[in-house]
């Protein structure tokens, strides 16, 4: 029986969750955090398997709440709290309640900024974080997740600020990509070695409060971290190295192809020529044909990938599109969306319902760095701000339709809902690019009619009720 705190989880009382809502859209999706995709899958729901992997059938759904004053006790019993637009995976949340079970007082997750992992990825371009110092005087940041043992205590002495849980990431440093030194002078990197990293966790956590999140919930602490994870597992154990290696010799195949590392759907359609790299996960009625490639991708449900895409450490959603000789590196694509013919899409993020047409390039990297080492702008909750990144893909929302051969320059976004043209005077965007300038606009208006605002910004609803 598995064993959670004290005794078995049938044993112990359910632990009723309550989320606290944040409303505020995400730009370009113009979505709440909640309803956007993390490794094929709305966050709502990530964050809830996430617990139920830990708590089982103790979980419980509670109402949701506007802030944690709001939330009523419930006879005494277990609370779990966190806001909406967290992302945590299954070992962060295990790492939480085990030590906040363990402590058996109000407490909240936190990290200290000596988090190398937390602190570059997860700190920037939010708001949400609150920064602290503990008795040492040593900085740390307090996250939107807290477990309260007994409920709420509203009055009296149990009404203090709950005990900060620490939780290291526990990450590591892994290189993937070989450059010059003058590009991968990054502050995570030996520029000596020539090779760009990142700090990819073993516990994963952050708030989604810009589009750049959801990239690096996906990518860098999603398929990117799950790989590093199955590469130290495997470095660790001799037995696990030993089943790896058995599957490939009764499968005649080699060992990062073999079925232990590449987990397959049903009804799935692979050429023989294709070339699958685990880790990988290919969803059910997937479609692959010859001359693909694909190395440590996740591969939603329904989803075609015609001859000759390359496919690295990204995420496809369910009943994409890619024609052939799409190319996609370290990027997103959410729920029946279309990357079409010789498009090359890197470190980028891609909404879902939207069509990216042929011959199109998302670039990645800050060619000439600004003075003082700033770092590309991305748009989060307090507007324009550092992302610490010189290296980062731009970003397309919901429902829109791009026209070939454009060139989009790093960290740009194109709202949801935009059409852009293929034209003489709009081939390179440089800048983000509004509702406001969709190329439909300018058709006549009973065409314009037919592509419809799917997802308007929350000041354009607030207009509709205010005229209603």
């Amino acid at each position: 029986m598995a064993q959670t705190g004290t005794g078995t989880r049938d044993e112990l009382p359910p632990v009723r969750r309550v989320i606290i809502e944040e409303h505020r859209q995400i730009e370009p999706f113009n979505d709440r955090a909640r309803n956007l995709s993390v490794l094929n899958k709305p966050l709502w729901l990530f964050q809830r398997e996430s617990c139920e992997g830990v708590l089982g059938s103790r979980l419980q759904e509670g109402l949701p709440a506007a802030a944690l004053d709001d939330i009523q006790s419930d006879g005494g019993a277990p609370l779990l709290v966190h806001r909406e637009d967290l992302f945590f995976d299954e070992p962060y949340f295990r790492a939480f309640w085990e030590q906040a079970v363990a402590l058996g007082r109000p407490c909240q997750a936190a990290f200290y900024a000596t988090d190398r992992a937390f602190t570059a990825y997860a700190v920037p371009l939010t708001r949400c974080f609150v920064a602290e110092r503990d008795a040492a005087g040593k900085p740390f940041y307090r996250v939107p997740l807290w477990y309260f043992p007994n409920g709420i205590p509203h009055d009296g002495a149990d009404a203090k600020p709950p005990e900060p849980v620490f939780i290291k990431s526990n990450y590591r440093e892994v290189g993937y990509y070989s450059l010059p030194p003058y590009m991968s002078a990054t502050q995570f990197e030996d520029s000596s070695r020539g090779d760009l990293t990142h700090l990819l966790p073993a516990r994963s956590m952050l708030s989604i409060e810009s589009w750049v999140h959801v990239y690096y919930a996906n990518v860098l602490f999603g398929v990117f971290a799950l790989g590093s994870r199955f590469e130290l597992q495997a470095d660790q154990s001799w037995l696990y190295r030993l089943r790896i290696l058995a599957k490939a010799m009764l499968e005649q195949r080699q060992a990062l192809s073999c079925s232990e590392v590449v987990h397959l759907g049903r009804n799935v359609h692979i050429d023989p020529s294709v070339t699958i790299q685990g880790p990988a996960w290919i969803g059910d009625n997937v479609t692959i044909e010859a001359g693909a490639v694909i190395t440590n991708c996740i591969i939603g449900p329904g989803t075609s990938i015609g001859n000759d895409c390359q496919l690295f450490l990204s995420v496809v959603g369910e009943a994409c599109f890619l024609p052939f000789k799409a190319s996609l590196f370290m990027s997103v694509m959410m729920e029946r969306s279309i990357v079409a013919q010789n498009t090359c899409l890197q470190m980028a993020v891609v909404g879902r319902n939207s069509f990216v047409g042929a011959g199109n390039t998302f670039t990645d990297f800050m060619m000439v760095p600004k003075f003082g080492g700033e770092t590309l702008m991305a748009m989060g909750p307090n507007g324009l701000e550092p992302t610490g990144q010189v290296v980062l893909g731009g970003c397309v929302g919901h429902n829109c339709r791009i026209g070939s051969g454009m060139v989009v320059h790093p960290a740009r976004m194109i709202e949801s809902d935009v059409i852009l043209f293929s034209a003489p005077g709009r081939r390179v965007i440089m800048r983000n690019i509004t509702f406001e300038q969709s190329d439909h606009h300018k058709l006549p208006p009973d065409r314009a009619e037919l592509h419809e605002r799917q997802y308007p910004r929350t000041d354009e609803l607030e207009d509709e009720i205010e005229e209603w």
